[in-house]
């Protein structure tokens, strides 16, 4: 079988970094998907809709290829947060986080335009946050990382001396599970090891 061009339809720069680790060049194409017009309040399916329209819109651009769309959320107590909109959002929300657990839900949508197969799946990750001062809250939004992810933290950034711990996989956290994307790969008959650069 034909190894396809690897797409990585986000132009996230924490999945990029994750892909190339485990030796995954992706071409970036960006879906630029307008997320506002999903209107779903159950996470796990929210996460694995909005990540295959980004793969659904990015697809078509290319013939041979194995589209990988992801998007991700944290909830707390049954409440959906993704990105916050601006600092005072940011605080607000680790004032709410802070002593706090959320489950991190990441879709991972593979398209394979060779064999026109699509796979969806969605990784969920228990995150517990530690006790914080309004000053370490502060601080930390004011270094301007939390605008940038998914529930306002990033797991390799200074959002790492925030975490108590986790349960279930890392790399979901950063952006997209390692081992899922290999199973997935799996999944449409290819070896993961026929990506590496």
């Amino acid at each position: 079988m034909t190894v396809p061009q690897f797409i990585l339809a986000s132009a996230s720069p924490a999945r990029r970094r994750l892909l190339k680790t485990v030796g995954i060049e992706p071409i970036i194409k960006a879906s630029d998907f307008d997320e506002s017009q999903i209107e779903i309040t159950e996470p796990a399916q929210l996460v694995k809709t909005l990540a295959r329209c980004k793969a659904e819109t990015v697809a078509p651009m290319f013939s041979e290829a194995l589209v990988m769309g992801c998007d991700s959320v944290l909830a707390i107590d049954g409440e959906i947060y993704g990105k916050p909109e601006n600092a005072e959002v940011a605080i607000a929300r680790w004032q709410l986080m802070q002593g706090n657990f959320g489950d991190l839900y990441t879709g991972h949508v593979l398209i394979d335009n060779a064999q026109n197969k699509t796979i969806v799946n969605c990784q969920v990750t228990r995150v517990y946050f530690a006790k914080m001062s309004n000053h370490a809250i502060t601080a930390y939004v004011n270094t301007g990382e939390p605008l940038k992810c998914a529930g306002a933290f990033a797991l390799e950034g200074f959002g790492s001396l925030f975490v108590e711990k986790i349960e279930g996989c890392h790399s979901n956290v950063i952006g997209l599970s390692l081992p899922l994307l290999r199973q997935m790969i799996a999944e449409l008959g290819y070896e993961v090891t026929n990506f590496w650069q």
